[in-house]
């Protein structure tokens, strides 16, 4: 039976390998310090944080996220400690919350290997704090036990750390908070929260897996099962990553807004210019129609397109895909944390062999090492076992599922495109390339962004982390980087109604021409790209007024008093060779459009190699840091919100000698020609 706890209150613990998951609403920090018998913290080798995940016997995640799983088993930790407190911190400058009186009461839950929940506290009574001991498990009288803690600290992490003893409290804290932000800045926006009844219906695959195929020593294995396609349950018992119960918007489902209807009002409606989606429900959707014929008893689910939750099929598909990029992360955590075990293992049991005279040296000796090296690789075999069934499953999942893409999620090669009309509506979501991790090669996961766009798009046209030789002419990467930004460019439009996105484009040495010259041949731009420092000034101008005018009407209730014939259509501008022709008031300007434009309706592309700009130092990190980083290349920049895994990137990019780029976007010129 599950233990409640109370602030305070202890619980015996009658497992050593353990889970600790939290729940948390908001991306939060989460660290684990070890303590000594008399529970302080000797130095910052005993902290296990996002810089430093990994102590022996402990794993935390190496970024923020609003679910956490941290691994812990208590036989491998050192013998000299006697408590591992469990924090929890909330980012410092990223814009979030400053305390956990604004954010819901962050839940914890201890749980075997099984999942089985041992004890569970939820932290409240919180209020001006910004870091918080959650729990703590401790030794006493050589059995361990767990204890509710709930110990806030006003002065953040730096304070906790400071009252555990730690003379390095506040350098530490401030590189784990560095950490966390760079992390945030490179990953992948997690999904809308998934409903209790419409997670994705694959039980019948869990059911083939035993329980101890792919277990995770530390508790990390996916957390649906032994397989990636069993029912996901946190503890406060909704489904999905990072949404604790209740999270989810619950305000009545509305009716599907009629064919055509415009992402924002026009300026004399007399309400606030809505840049959201028109179509995006916050209720909980249906459960999906069962369109698949049940599986046979110990045979997997058969694949089917569609068959996540949504109010439409479009909707079902982003969600089906979200899944899949889930599974693929929990699968493949729960491969390499069991590898990671069985090496842990065999240098256990080797370090054994060695350290006892009397079997160091002959047969008694070798008998053990060949023991141990077969046991290890026993367990490797079976944790690959395991991710190759799960691997076979997802694979035959993405075969029917990336023909039924509607054009905003499919691949340029895809038939789709055949019958492409320009829409009369803003999709859900678009498809920015394809996210993949080592051990699933060739599986790919459709990388989908919502809409409109929430952050600005950086197209690295620098260094990236490419095998020796490839591309090493830095001038090959800048035509890629501009390739890459002309076919993102030309989704964009291709997926938004003819008069609901405009783009502008800034080229000052006109570097860029022969890869704009389909934008510019097509005329779906709002003007030929500016050229020059004037040409500079002029766009970013009128763009920042544009946005300063927005912003000041919708603060005053007064849309009505925008200029007559004022374009409410999403505003795309495209920057390529960045500084080049900007000067320091350009540069502010710059960055006001990706701090304030998202918000009223302007998004911003930047085509550049962030060290021609080192030049500004410090003062455009933020900049950059609110971009979304994509590579013209393959690249292993991205993280997913769960695990942290490192994906690879790889842009969506027009085949060669194909000529859909030119149709898509003749289309979307003849749509706009009659506006």
């Amino acid at each position: 039976m599950t233990a409640e706890l109370v602030r305070g209150q202890n619980h015996p613990l009658s497992q050593v390998r353990l889970e600790i998951r939290v729940s948390a609403g908001r991306p939060v920090t989460a660290a684990a310090t070890l303590g000594d018998e008399s529970g302080r913290v000797p130095g910052v080798e005993w902290v296990a944080h996002p810089g430093v995940p990994t102590l022996p016997g402990l794993e935390v995640s190496r970024q923020a996220a609003a679910d956490h799983r941290l691994a812990v088993d208590l036989d491998a930790v050192s013998a000299s400690v006697h408590r591992v407190s469990v924090l929890l911190a909330l980012p410092t400058g990223v814009g979030g919350p400053v305390s956990f009186g604004s954010v819901a009461a962050p839940f914890v839950a201890v749980t075997g290997l099984d999942g089985t929940e041992v004890a569970t506290y939820t932290i409240t009574g919180l209020d001006a704090e910004s870091a918080v001991v959650a729990l703590e498990l401790y030794r006493r009288q050589g059995a361990w036990k767990v204890r509710a803690v709930g110990q806030g600290y006003a002065g953040g992490l730096a304070e906790l750390l400071a009252d555990q003893g730690l003379s390095q409290a506040h350098q530490l804290a401030a590189g784990i908070n560095d950490a966390v932000v760079q992390g945030l800045a490179r990953s992948v926006p997690a999904p809308p929260p998934r409903t209790a009844d419409g997670d994705r219906s694959r039980q019948a695959a869990a059911s083939t897996l035993g329980p101890d195929q792919g277990a995770s020593p530390y508790g990390t294995q996916n957390p649906q099962g032994a397989g990636p396609y069993g029912p996901a349950q946190n503890p406060q018992g909704t489904q999905g990553a990072g949404y604790p119960a209740g999270a989810a918007p619950a305000d009545p489902a509305p009716q599907p807004a009629p064919a055509g209807t415009p992402s924002a009002p026009t300026p004399g409606a007399g309400g606030p210019i809505d840049y959201s989606h028109p179509r995006r429900s916050t209720g909980a959707p249906p459960p999906p129609a069962p369109t698949a014929p049940p599986a046979r008893p110990g045979q997997p689910a058969t694949p089917v397109a569609g068959d996540a939750t949504g109010w439409s099929m479009e909707e079902r598909l982003y969600n089906q895909v979200w899944g899949m990029f889930e599974d693929l992360a929990r699968t493949t955590a729960a491969y390499r944390s069991a590898v990671d075990f069985a090496e842990t293992r065999m240098e256990k049991e080797l370090d054994q062999v060695l350290s006892d005279p009397r079997s160091r040296m002959g047969g008694q000796g070798d008998a053990a090492r060949e023991a141990a090296q077969a046991r290890h690789l026993q367990l490797v075999d079976q944790a690959r076992e395991a991710l190759d069934r799960d691997l076979v499953q997802l694979g035959a999942e993405a075969e029917v599922v990336e023909p039924a893409l509607p054009a905003a999620y499919a691949r340029w090669d895809s038939p789709v495109w055949h019958a492409y009309r320009v829409p009369m509506e803003m999709p859900m979501a678009v498809r920015l390339g394809d996210l993949r991790l080592p051990e699933s090669d060739p599986l790919g996961i459709p990388m989908l962004v919502r809409l409109p766009l929430e952050r600005g798009l950086w197209i690295d046209s620098g260094r990236v982390n490419l095998s020796e030789g490839a591309f090493a002419d830095s001038h090959d990467l800048r035509r890629l980087a501009m390739e890459s930004a002309v076919a993102h460019v030309a989704r964009l439009l291709a997926v938004h109604p003819a008069d609901e996105f405009t783009v502008h484009v800034v080229d000052p040495a006109g570097s860029g021409a022969r890869e704009l010259e389909p934008l510019v041949r097509s005329g779906v731009l709002a003007a030929p790209p500016a050229a020059g420092a004037a040409g500079v000034a002029q766009v970013l101008g009128r763009l920042t007024e544009r946005v300063d005018l927005v912003q000041m009407a919708v603060r005053g209730g007064m849309t009505d008093s925008l200029p007559p014939g004022f374009d409410t259509a999403q505003q795309l501008l495209v920057v390529n060779d960045f500084p080049h022709g900007f000067d320091d008031r350009a540069v502010n300007q710059l960055r006001y459009l990706a701090d304030e434009g998202p918000g009223v309706g302007v998004h911003l592309m930047m085509v550049a190699d962030r060290e021609d700009a080192d030049a500004y130092g410090p003062l455009l990190d933020p900049l950059w840091r609110g971009l979304l980083r994509l590579t013209p290349v393959p690249d292993d920049h991205l993280a997913d919100p769960w695990v942290g895994h490192a994906w690879t990137y790889e842009p969506s990019l027009v085949p060669p000698g194909s000529q859909v780029l030119q149709q898509v976007l003749h289309q979307v010129a003849q749509a706009r020609a009659k506006y």
